[in-house]
This record gives structure tokens, C-alpha cells and sequence, in this order.
């Protein structure tokens, strides 16, 4: 889970925050910067194309790790190729390859969440949610944080981007020896069958549409803080890329660490609704650490203490909402229904926090913009609550794939 999260975490910051500094310092607009988050719409469509993912397997590896490894190939190969465009002359060739490298990583992703979800017996599904956060968010600090450092110090963008394709490619091997589930599902006997069938099962569930509604709110409030956060450091408070990427490498590094372990720790005895309440909270009220950078004189300790915390509250959010999709998920359609539930997840990072992060900003300042922030996670917490029971039911593994609870009528855990 550790290493195959890495190489699921790997190329978003690479077409995300790293591609949102090199543009800034290349004095691309910041309207434009605001509109390149848009290249991550792979991530918010990719159940369109999940059902080929269950029904089809390449020749190597097995369904799940053989599209995977493929992916891993395809992926070293599209980001070592963004090295070479300069988004000052090139805009609209990088993010045209960016736009592939999020189409082969949303597609890696659909291969990886359904594995996890397969191979993770129920008792391991809050370690191992959080060891796959953590492996996700240390490959966030070395393709955003280190990527910063290495580009403005040592080796110039494309080098970079040629490092970390190698480091892509390194990742295959984890995937050619990762274990194969104890349980393989059978894959759907017909294409028509991998789309109906794992749609057809979810919204026989009493209270889909909700449950739905809820992962799209439930980081809405963080996607809107982290839009443009780099470009924030950056030209907001006027941090030099050396000292965000060396900031993010440390301190986001060691918070990363304390957050996934605290994580999986904190929800064995939590349980599922109490770790997203509680995580969820947490998340939203450290938004406004950046609101402390903005109104507060430059110091890079307190960009240290902002980042730390971000990282810490964000995994400890992110551990508790994998665990809840990977709780949803029937295994005969993990791939479909992972895809659908995750793909949701990224419509409030890709369609909304993307572009309307630059007006908000330009119209009411990064300080009442990042206050702002808070307020937008409180839907989510609130729809959340009224969805305990729900909630809850998964976490005992009593509630039937066909019969949820509904907020009206909580049934008990003999009747469910």
C-alpha cells in the first residue's frame, strides 16, 4: 500500500502545484495558472472508462496490478516528455501532455483503489487506508516540494521532470511484486454487464444520492485552500520556490509521517464517523493557518508550522475518506464503483476550486479569501452528521448492499 501509493501520488503535484510554480515563475497570468487545474478532469470522469478497467485485463500481472504496471510505463514516459516545453512559449502543448499524464494517472488510480479495496481484509482497511495516504502524500512532497528544490537549485524543470519519470518507472517494481487478493472476484462476462451492473447495485442503496452529494462536500473546503497555494507562497507572501520546496520537503515530509500513522491509530478506535467528524473539522479549521501567513509578516518558520499542519490535518481527512469509499465499494465492482465515488471526490477540486479559486482571490485578498475557506467545509460536516447512521452501519459491516439506512428511520443492528 505504502509503495503503491506513491505511485499514485506521484504525477498530481506534477500537474498541479509543481506545473503551478514553473508557470508562476514564468510569469504566465494567474488567470491562466487558475485554468490549468482543469487538466485534472481525467480524475473527475474517469468511471467513464473504470468499467473497461473490470472488464478487461492485460496478458501480465492480472487485472488489477496488470493495469497498473501498464500505466507506470505509459506515465515515466508522458512526464519525463513535460520537461521539455516551457510554459512561457509552450502553454498549450505542456498542458495538452499534462492533460495525458492525468488521464494515465486517473486510470492508474482506478486499477490501484480497486486492488486496495480487493486484497485489504476488513480489519486492515483503517491501516491500510492510512499507510496508502501516506505513501500518496510523501510522492506529493517529492514531485512538489523536492521537485521545487531540485528545479531551482540543482538540476533546472526539465531535468526534473526527467527524474521524476525514472522515479515512475522505479515504482513497476513494487507492482510486479505486490500479492495478488486472496479472493480474485470474477471479472463481469460482458462490457454491458461492467457498466449497468455496479451503477445498477450502488443506487439501489436507500440514500445514494446523499451519500454522493457528502464526498463531494467533504473536501470541498481544503480543494478551494490548496488551488493555488503554491502561487499563494510564492507571489502572495513572496517565499522563494527554494524555500517552498524546502519547507515542503522537511516539514511536510515529517507531518505527513505523524499524520498517516496517527491516522490509521486514531480511526481502529474511533471508528468510521467519529474519524471523519473529528478529521473533517481539523481539516477545515487549519485553512486558516494561511490566513496567519497572509496577515503576518514573511518568516519561513511560520511557513514551516502552516505546512505541518496542513499536511498533518489534510491526511488525517484524506486516511478516514479513503476508508469511507473503500467501505462502499462491493468487490465484484470495486473498480466502477471506486472510480464513481473518487471521481466525485475531484469534482470540487477540478470544476469549482479550480477556476473560481482566481476571481475570489482578486476580488477579496488571499486573507478573507483563505477565512472564506472554512466556511465552504461546513456543508460537507453538516451532511456528514445527518448521515451518521448511514455512516456508522458501514463502519459495523451490518449494513446490506441493497437496504441502507435512511437519516429518518435509523434501523438497529439486529433489524439491519
Amino acid at each position: 500500500m505504502l509503495a503503491l501509493g506513491f505511485a499514485s501520488g506521484l504525477p498530481l503535484a506534477l500537474t498541479t502545484g509543481t506545473l503551478q510554480a514553473w508557470a508562476t515563475v514564468s510569469n504566465v497570468s494567474l488567470q491562466s495558472i487558475g485554468f490549468l487545474t482543469l487538466v485534472g478532469t481525467a480524475y473527475t470522469l474517469k468511471f467513464l472508462w473504470a468499467p473497461l478497467v473490470d472488464r478487461y485485463a492485460p496478458p501480465l500481472l492480472g487485472r488489477r496490478r496488470g493495469w497498473v504496471f501498464l500505466c507506470q510505463i505509459l506515465l515515466a514516459i508522458s512526464i519525463s516528455a513535460m520537461g521539455f516545453f516551457s510554459p512561457s512559449t509552450e502553454l498549450a502543448w505542456l498542458a495538452l501532455l499534462a492533460v495525458i499524464v492525468a488521464f494515465l494517472s486517473a486510470t492508474q488510480d482506478i486499477a490501484f483503489d480497486a486492488y486496495s479495496t480487493d486484497v485489504l481484509h476488513d480489519s486492515e482497511r483503517a491501516a491500510g487506508a492510512a499507510l496508502k495516504v501516506m505513501g500518496y502524500r510523501v510522492a506529493m512532497i517529492v514531485s512538489g516540494g523536492l521537485a521545487l528544490v531540485l528545479a531551482g537549485t540543482w538540476l533546472d524543470w526539465r531535468y526534473t521532470y526527467v527524474l521524476m519519470g525514472v522515479l515512475m518507472l522505479l515504482c513497476t517494481l513494487a507492482t510486479m511484486l505486490a500479492p495478488e487478493p486472496e479472493v480474485v472476484a470474477k471479472a463481469p462476462r460482458t462490457l454491458a454487464l461492467a457498466v449497468i451492473e455496479p451503477l445498477s447495485e450502488f443506487f439501489s442503496r436507500r440514500g445514494a444520492v446523499m451519500i454522493l452529494l457528502l464526498i463531494v462536500l467533504y473536501k470541498l473546503g481544503d480543494a478551494f485552500a490548496g488551488a493555488l497555494s503554491t502561487t499563494f507562497l510564492l507571489r502572495g507572501v513572496g517565499f522563494s520556490p527554494e524555500e517552498v520546496g524546502t519547507v515542503n520537503k522537511i516539514f511536510g515530509l515529517i507531518a505527513t509521517i505523524v499524520g498517516a500513522l496517527a491516522g490509521g491509530s486514531l480511526m481502529a478506535r474511533m471508528g468510521l464517523y467519529r474519524s471523519l467528524m473529528v478529521f473533517g473539522i481539523l481539516q477545515a479549521v487549519s485553512n486558516l493557518g494561511y490566513w496567519i501567513l497572509a496577515v503576518t509578516p514573511q518568516h519561513i518558520w511560520s511557513m514551516g508550522l502552516v505546512v505541518a499542519l496542513e499536511n498533518i490535518c489534510g491526511g488525517l481527512g484524506t486516511a478516514a475518506f479513503v476508508a469511507l469509499l473503500m467501505a462502499l465499494c462491493k468487490q465484484e465492482f470495486s473498480a466502477t464503483q471506486f472510480a464513481l465515488l473518487s471521481a466525485l471526490s475531484a469534482v470540487g477540486r477540478t470544476y469549482l476550486a479550480g477556476p473560481f479559486t482566481p476571481p475570489l482571490v482578486e476580488s477579496m485578498g488571499w486573507p478573507s479569501f483563505f477565512v472564506i475557506t472554512v466556511f465552504i467545509g461546513m456543508p460537507g460536516l453538516l451532511l456528514l452528521w445527518w448521515k451518521r447512521h448511514e455512516i456508522r452501519a458501514l463502519d459495523r459491516d451490518e449494513l446490506a448492499p441493497d437496504a441502507n439506512e435512511s437519516q429518518d428511520e435509523p434501523q438497529t443492528a439486529a433489524s439491519s
